[in-house]
């Protein structure tokens, strides 16, 4: 549909409507956009306005403080490093050349282990695209985007020893008549299986071991680093476990979209057979309070690895159920409550050494 307008030297009054004919010179037409149609309530169309296009965003200051805070910095390293070896070489010149030396050694690792960072956040990444493409092929019923995406898992699962016999039956499948999203089940089944199996034995035995630790400990403090670095070596293990190889900066990525998906799913929610446990068996009137504390970091550290399985696994729980809080803490009352028991008489027997 066309529209018209008309051109006018002077300014024109726009506050009020304006009449014209159609075959009066300055008449212009223009090609009106096309306005969207959308069913009513009588089966008809009404149009739909078009709505424009998001601006476009721009570099963050973040990004800009950063980086020119790192800018700096280097910089700075380097005129540091530049008058160190100038005065090496005034005072002598084997000095001189050995810490040129140093500083080239120095430039090498530095260079190495950026790039060794640089690989392990571009694995990450594509970590999160292969599991953003899975999503997309079990909506869509995608063949060939599942099979891009099984392709991905097969040459990412190369490395591992333990996946040689799923590899193979999951080559075999490749060629078969199988829709997207049941070949994005398959593969789930086929590669994820054994790995969430051993990821969740890696959080059960994490929960336990701080629940123990934090139970019997003597101070505080203790038990903060201990919960932390046990989280922490947590994560990072469950990242290599399901192919991707966190450096620093990887570790530091991947805390961050665990914190981040523990916000969304709501902190810390324990499944009902745990709470019965603890109230059913009158852990509360009947344990110290060191044992309770114990108990809850057990109970944080599992919510922990379930929310890094989620973060790091490439593939969305689709054929498979998510792990439970009750499929990882099983028996973590139990476990503490027998080493606070085991410990006592111990304990008895040194206080009544020094007369207490």
């Amino acid at each position: 549909m066309a529209k018209a307008t008309k051109t006018r030297t002077a300014p024109m009054d726009t506050s009020r409507p304006q009449v014209f004919r159609l075959d009066e010179a300055g008449i212009t037409f223009t090609e009106a956009e096309p306005e969207k149609e959308a069913p009513d309530a009588l089966g008809g169309t009404v149009p739909v306005p078009v709505e424009p296009a998001p601006p476009r965003r721009g570099i963050g200051l973040g990004a800009v403080f950063w980086s020119a805070l790192g800018g700096l910095v280097s910089l700075g390293v380097g005129l540091a490093v530049s008058k160190l070896v100038e005065d090496l070489f005034a005072r002598a010149e084997w000095l001189g050349y050995l810490g040129l030396a140093l500083a080239g050694l120095f430039a090498v690792a530095g260079l190495a282990i950026a790039g060794r960072e640089i690989l392990a956040l571009a694995r990450l990444s594509s970590l999160d695209a292969i599991r953003t493409r899975a999503m997309a092929a079990l909506e869509a019923d995608d063949r060939p985007e599942a099979e891009g995406v099984a392709r991905d898992l097969l040459r990412l699962a190369a490395g591992t020893p333990t996946l040689a016999r799923a590899r193979t039956e999951l080559s075999s499948h490749l060629g078969a008549i199988i829709d997207g999203a049941d070949l994005i089940r398959l593969t789930e089944r086929t590669l994820m299986a054994p790995l969430d199996a051993k990821a969740r034995q890696m959080v059960s035995d994490a929960a336990k071991r701080v629940s123990v630790v934090t139970a019997v400990s003597p101070r505080a403090a203790v038990d903060l680093l201990f919960v932390f670095y046990t989280a922490l070596n947590l994560m990072r293990r469950l990242s290599q476990l399901y192919g991707g190889r966190p450096g620093a900066l990887g570790t530091v990525r991947l805390i961050r979209h665990v914190v981040s998906h523990l916000a969304v799913t709501g902190g810390m929610a324990a499944g009902d057979s745990i709470v019965q446990q603890l109230v059913g068996h009158g852990i509360a009137a009947r344990l110290s309070a060191r044992l309770g504390e114990g108990v809850v970091n057990g109970l944080l550290t599992a919510r922990l690895g379930l929310a890094a399985i989620a973060v790091t696994r490439p593939l969305p729980f689709a054929a498979l159920p998510a792990p439970r809080i009750t499929d990882v803490a099983t028996g973590l009352v139990r476990s503490a409550e027998n080493e606070e028991t085991g410990l006592q008489p111990g304990i008895k027997r040194v206080g009544k050494s020094f007369g207490e």
